[in-house]
């Protein structure tokens, strides 16, 4: 299986948190699947940084390195993302999660997530 990571699950994953279920770690941690961040995830961490919204362990240096060092494939930001992202339902309006909700959609990724609103769009989720 595919997944994508919520930008959420990439931080609490990296950081070993007991936020994330043991379930979830499973998925992650199994070899058979195909474990996917999305560069917006990195963005918004960069961004929440910098604005104070966000503390954690790592530093964004440390969390770049750690997912160019793993086996998690780094997806960038592609034309059929922001054509799905054009015409995504307006029901959140987060930009960042819309632009995973996209990049799943267009990837056909299951995404991994706690976040209830993006549960409300047509995409393939866990958790």
């Amino acid at each position: 299986m595919r997944y994508l990571l919520d930008t959420h699950v990439v931080i609490w994953y990296l950081e070993n948190s007991s936020r994330l279920p043991p379930k979830t770690k499973e998925t992650i941690h199994y070899n058979g699947n195909n474990i996917c961040v999305c560069s917006v995830s990195l963005w918004e961490i960069a961004i929440k940084l910098n604005l104070g919204k966000l503390k954690m362990k790592f530093t964004l240096n440390g969390i770049l390195n750690e997912i160019h060092t793993s086996d998690f494939e780094l997806l960038q930001i592609e034309d059929e993302h922001l054509k799905r992202l054009a015409v995504l339902p307006s029901i959140h309006k987060d930009p960042f999660d819309r632009l995973l909700i996209s990049t799943a959609l267009a990837e056909k990724l299951t995404i991994i997530t706690a976040d209830e609103s993006i549960r409300q769009y047509d995409v393939t989720w866990i958790w």
